[in-house]
């Protein structure tokens, strides 16, 4: 909120009215008359309460430093009424201040805006506040504040604005007065704090209220109408339950409703279409349930509508919100409900379409060929269904795409060469279905590539060089497929990659020697993860998509891969020594040779500090295992079995973390505390040679393919549960 002063009109000087002064006194008064923003005196009181409110704030980017002297336009973040100089603004937002908030800044008794957000003022909030009977305004958001709110507040009857939110220690019960303190409040803001209890009735009928947000709080107890005409009503995260109401005094203002991360049943009535501004909905992770109704059509007002995560069923709507070419539905997402039949046609003509989640449902059937007609989509997800067919070729269509996530589903045909038309694409997933053929060289085109997977296919053939054309390559799986070959010696060359996944192919030949990337050798600046976590847990890859709607209705992506640092090229074919320089990759986290042929002996282990999991079982390996690896502590998972290793394990070593680490190597004397020297056990397997088939998959956690998991959700002013990986914000 911006404050707007009049500025006095000065008449000009006549020097013939004035007394005889000295000539700089003259100067002084003619530079006030003529430039009044230079001479604005601070009130005296004032400037001593906010001299007093300073002395308790830690400065470290000493913003506050101009709060010297009397002119009141050199301080900083404070505005003075232009004939009094008493102050009535005081704005110190996002300037890292700290510390606790003094009385003494209560002696403003003139103040009318009052803005210290985005702070790190902690401590309760004084309750002085309620004698500043001009306030009209108090934002203290995103804060450290504490406590509860002072009942004081109840005394700030020309309160307009309210804004508290982002204050997690900040909570208690729901105060009972808040709805009724003040017929001028029109903005009430206390998300994502710790406020209980249940909302007043008051609350739904203040008349003046327009913007409502108690989001990511504690609040419970049924939802039912609210009886003002609300432009924003932000609910989500919070337990509330009961049935979707059709906040009918809101029909014609409402623009953005979330009530997601709650407990509400029922369906979804189609009087909640009748909102006619309606620009955001969010309804995800609740219990809704039963089918869209067809007569559940929205305006072309409508940007986000999001359904997710919901117990909603029967097919997918035909119509679900009006459209133009320049207007309508900007994100889509009715993933993780239990959808059936196939996508319909009308999905097609949503042409301002940016971002489309259909994942996790049952629809069946191909993916329309008409998506091409979506020329501005950014962001498609249909992974998670029984969709068949081929992937259609109209999709090159939508030229702007960024994601294509298509994996676990029944699709077939293979990859098309025109598919390099995409040039913009950066995450690329059509794993877990039936897609055939090899890589096609045109591939190359797509220089944007970031995440690449194609695991779990039936994709054959060599490797070609369309995929060092990937240059900003953060994750490749190729795994479960039926590739062969020799490996390349660029294998290890990208220099963002965080993940290679080959295993479960046919790959022969030996491990390419060479130098490792920075991306690999560095740990890509991750921090060292807690050793606790479960392998399986950390070994996934999380790709957080973030998206902004902006005022213009576009859609902004932006994506994070987390995962672990790792290579799997195990269950292939592979021979010959281990390059020595694999083992003093000091940023790799796990990696897994195992079910091959190699052979030579095993490297030290000391340089590999961030490894958590190693598995060379199923190899020919042989010599002595390596000394002292006790410096490895965060190594939680260590497989050396069915080898041809010899000599002693020292018990003092650190390899006493893992039984069974050994078994199958008759030849080598693992240590125990007073016991002497057992040998590996149970007896070895019998030794495969390079010319039989490849043996059974590994069990444990090493041959589970690395996959990547999407967690997708919208978060901003009006959406997003806790548990939502895409963010979605708004202007407002």
């Amino acid at each position: 909120m911006e404050l707007k002063w009049n500025v006095p009109v000065f008449r000009p000087w006549i020097p013939s009215k004035l007394p005889s002064l000295p000539l700089l006194l003259m100067l002084v008064l003619s530079l006030c008359l003529f430039s009044p923003t230079k001479c604005l005196d601070l009130d005296p009181d004032d400037k001593s309460s906010l001299l007093c409110f300073n002395s308790s704030v830690q400065d470290p980017n000493r913003s506050l430093a101009t709060w010297v002297g009397s002119n009141c336009r050199n301080w900083t973040g404070i505005s003075c009424e232009n004939r009094t100089g008493r102050v009535v603004s005081v704005n110190l937002a996002n300037m890292n201040l700290s510390g606790k908030v003094l009385p003494c800044l209560c002696n403003l008794s003139f103040l009318e805006y009052l803005n210290l957000s985005g702070n790190n003022f902690n401590g309760t909030i004084p309750t002085c506040f309620g004698q500043l009977a001009s306030l009209k305004t108090i934002d203290l958001s995103h804060n450290s504040f504490s406590g509860v709110l002072p009942d004081n507040i109840t005394r700030l009857g020309q309160l307009r604005e309210l804004v508290l939110n982002g204050n997690r220690q900040l909570g208690g019960d729901l105060p009972w007065w808040i709805g009724n303190f003040s017929s001028n409040l029109e903005k009430l803001d206390l998300s994502s704090n710790s406020f209980n209890g249940e909302m007043p009735d008051s609350l739904f009928h203040l008349k003046s209220l327009r913007h409502l947000d108690l989001g990511y709080n504690y609040i419970s107890g049924n939802v039912h109408e609210f009886y003002q005409s609300l432009e924003f009503l932000g609910l989500a995260s919070n337990k509330l339950f009961g049935t979707l109401p059709c906040f009918s005094a809101s029909t014609k203002s409402l623009t953005v409703l979330t009530l997601a991360n709650n407990s509400l049943v029922g369906g979804i009535p189609t009087c909640i279409a009748s909102l006619e501004a309606l620009a955001h909905l969010n309804l995800s992770f609740n219990h809704l349930s039963y089918g869209i109704s067809p007569r559940l059509v929205f305006t072309e007002k409508l940007l986000v509508l999001d359904l997710s995560f919901n117990d909603l069923s029967g097919p997918l709507p035909g119509k679900i919100a009006e459209a133009t070419e320049k207007s309508g539905l900007v994100l889509l997402d009715l993933s993780h409900n239990r959808f059936s039949g196939k996508i319909p046609l009308k999905i097609t003509e949503l042409k301002s379409l940016q971002a489309l989640f259909l994942s996790h449902n049952l629809l069946t059937g191909e993916i329309p060929a008409r998506i091409g007609n979506l020329t501005y989509l950014q962001v498609v997800d249909l992974s998670h269904n029984s969709l068949s067919g081929s992937i259609p070729l109209d999709i090159v269509g939508c030229f702007q795409l960024l994601a294509l996530i298509l994996n676990n589903n029944n699709l077939s045909g293979e990859i098309q060469p025109e598919l390099d038309a995409l040039d913009s694409l950066k995450i690329l997933d059509v794993s877990h279905n039936m897609i055939s053929g090899e890589i096609p060289l045109t591939l190359a085109g797509l220089k944007s590539l970031e995440v690449v997977d194609l695991s779990s296919n039936n994709l054959s053939g060599t490797l070609n060089d369309a995929i060092t054309k990937w240059l900003n390559l953060k994750y490749l799986s190729l795994a479960h497929n039926k590739f062969s070959g020799n490996l390349p010696s660029w294998l290890f060359t990208f220099e963002a990659i965080q993940v290679i996944d080959f295993s479960g192919n046919k790959f022969s030949g030996f491990i390419p020697d060479g130098n490792f990337n920075i991306s690999f050798r560095s740990n890509n600046g991750n921090s060292v993860r807690d050793p606790k976590v479960p392998f399986i847990s950390v070994k996934s890859v999380e790709i957080k998509v973030s998206a902004m709607v902006i005022d213009t209705s576009e859609l902004s992506f932006n994506f994070k891969v987390s995962s672990m640092v790792g290579i799997d090229l195990s269950d292939n074919l592979l021979r010959g020594e281990i390059p020595n320089v694999l083992f003093e990759v000091e940023g790799l986290e796990y990696l897994n040779l195992s079910y091959n042929y190699l052979d030579g002996q095993l490297p030290s282990l000391e340089k590999m500090w961030n490894l958590r999991a190693l598995d060379l079982s199923h190899n020919s390996l042989s010599g002595q295992i390596p000394g002292n690896i006790s410096t490895l502590k965060y190594l939680i998972l260590l497989n050396l079995s069915y080898n041809s290793f010899s000599g002693s394990v020292p018990v003092n070593q650190g390899y006493q973390r893992f039984p069974g680490a050994f078994a199958g190597n008759p030849d080598l004397c693992v240590e125990s505390s007073g016991e002497g020297c057992e040998r590996g056990s149970p007896p070895a397997e019998p030794g495969k040679t390079f010319e039989e088939v490849e043996g059974p998959i590994l069990v444990w956690v090493f041959c589970v393919s690395a996959f990547v998991s999407f967690y997708l959700g919208v978060v901003g002013l009006f959406c997003s549960a806790r548990a939502r990986s895409y963010i979605l914000q708004t202007k407002v």
